[in-house]
């Protein structure tokens, strides 16, 4: 396997579990750069699909290899909006992103697909030929906060999101006002354990709690299961 790819595991945790990690990784690791004052920073995406559902039908049922296509902003801001396409392969995940343009992501979320251009990425290039092959589109946004943890040995990074929620007014994916549904019990979040070649044994015992499930469903799974009551859409 590549050293570009990585190691990622996640886990369901309840509000006190939360709590517990939060302290023992600020006393251990240091917070990310980006994070604001409070250690968090908020995370927007869009993610694409086919009409077939193609992605939520792989995540479903642990295909490997497979990928998707998102548009990333952070804290409801257009000053860095990334176009990122992560793929998982033998269990492990790697992630091409490039930043783009407001116009070019408007273009993007409204379904069309612009026409290439030699000055385009690679990783665009890509994703303009699959929206038109696979009839790609934007099916649903992923919204949380995120208070992030890093450790440059093993370039080990975890992760705390919270205040995970969905929406399908794609048309206001840059709005501050965009309408939004839960879609754990409240309080609960989402613990992401990243590394690349090794995990220092000591980071590992720091987050053995009793009780913690790991999750095989990304946030977008259950984002596009439960964005609306009664189901999947």
């Amino acid at each position: 396997m590549s050293a570009s790819f990585r190691h990622e595991y996640k886990y369901r945790c309840t509000p006190e579990q939360l709590t517990v990690l939060r302290a023992r990784l600020k006393t251990l690791l240091r917070p990310d750069s980006h994070a604001g004052p409070d250690g968090r920073y908020g995370i927007r995406s869009v993610y694409f699909d086919d009409p077939e559902d193609g992605c939520l039908q792989e995540n479903e049922n642990s295909t490997d290899p497979r990928a998707k296509y998102r548009l990333r902003i952070y804290n409801v801001s257009d000053a860095r909006i990334s176009l990122e396409r992560k793929a998982k392969v033998r269990g492990m995940t790697h992630k091409d992103a490039v930043t783009v343009d407001r116009a070019l992501a408007e273009a993007l979320l409204s379904g069309r697909v612009p026409f290439p251009k030699p000055e385009y990425s690679p990783l665009l290039q890509r994703m303009l030929t699959d929206m038109a092959l696979r009839i790609l589109q934007p099916k649903v946004i992923v919204q949380y906060d995120r208070t992030p943890f890093v450790l440059p040995a093993g370039n080990v990074r975890i992760t705390l999101d919270e205040q995970i929620a969905s929406s399908h007014a794609i048309d206001r994916f840059f709005s501050p006002d965009l309408p939004l549904r839960q879609v754990l019990s409240w309080g609960q979040g989402i613990l992401e354990v990243k590394w690349d070649e090794f995990l220092p044994s000591w980071v590992y015992s720091s987050l053995q709690l009793e009780g913690l499930q790991w999750s095989g469903f990304s946030k977008y799974y259950l984002c596009r299961v439960y964005n609306t009551v009664g189901g999947m859409t």
